[in-house]
């Protein structure tokens, strides 16, 4: 097994590099941090290397270098990682699919969009769009608030207007999400549905939310301004699941 002690090696600094969304673009990689995040990307077969500290962590079908604390704390995103770091390819390129589908219009929350990943997960969305302008899929705070949801989910990234095109002539329902929308509870359970999520401040752009069916809100009580994304994505999800 190769080792590096020093996080100046030339390798090292080269994967330090992937920490700029430019170089990973470039390269088609990624750098994931953790044991459960290392073996989810394993089990989608997308892991190629692991650098860890110890043999006792060594896994099979990729390549181990053995380094040292210094080397993966610079490679870490963390303070107080865990001693391994994993070196993964860029997901599949798909294609626009599936019957259930997630339209994520300009979200900047990584810990949010990572949330709404987990819960898409565990109600039956087929696929997941981002805007051309939403946070970058390989963020890492992204990433690890996905808890290994990213490698069981369908991830593009394209023009959302003409995603809803595409959509529409398969005769599937754009959903919006308004607070002048229908409430959510009088609205019929949906085996097809595209959902489009709005950013965070100001929720969905006008010109997009021109182009949907229908417009839902979620009935709360008068002293909540509104609903973070992430749980009113799941509200939704939900009632529709």
């Amino acid at each position: 097994m190769k080792t590096i002690l020093s996080f100046n090696n030339d390798y090292i600094r080269e994967l330090a590099k992937l920490h700029n969304r430019k170089y990973r673009d470039r390269k088609r990689c990624f750098l994931l941090e953790g044991y459960h995040l290392v073996k989810e990307a394993k089990a989608a077969n997308l892991l190629k290397q692991v650098l860890i500290t110890d043999e006792k962590d060594y896994i099979d079908g990729v390549e181990n270098i053995l380094v040292s604390e210094a080397v993966i704390k610079k490679l870490a995103f963390t303070v107080t990682p865990q001693p391994i770091i994993g070196v993964a390819d860029y997901l599949p390129d798909y294609e626009l699919s599936g019957n259930r589908i997630l339209l994520l219009d300009d979200l900047q929350d990584p810990g949010n969009v990572g949330t709404i990943a987990r819960s898409s997960l565990g109600f039956g969305i087929d696929m997941l769009v981002f805007g051309l302008n939403s946070v970058d899929i390989y963020n890492d705070k992204f990433i690890r608030a996905t808890q290994g949801a990213l490698f069981k989910t369908k991830i593009i990234k394209m023009d959302l207007t003409k995603a809803i095109k595409q959509i529409k002539a398969k005769g599937i329902k754009i959903i919006g999400t308004a607070l002048y929308g229908k409430p959510l509870k009088e609205v019929e359970r949906l085996e097809k549905y595209a959902l489009i999520l709005g950013n965070e401040g100001r929720g969905i752009n006008p010109g997009i939310l021109m182009q949907t069916d229908l417009n839902v809100t979620i009935e709360v009580r008068p002293e909540l301004e509104s609903l973070n994304v992430a749980i009113a994505a799941s509200i939704i999800m939900y009632h529709f699941d």
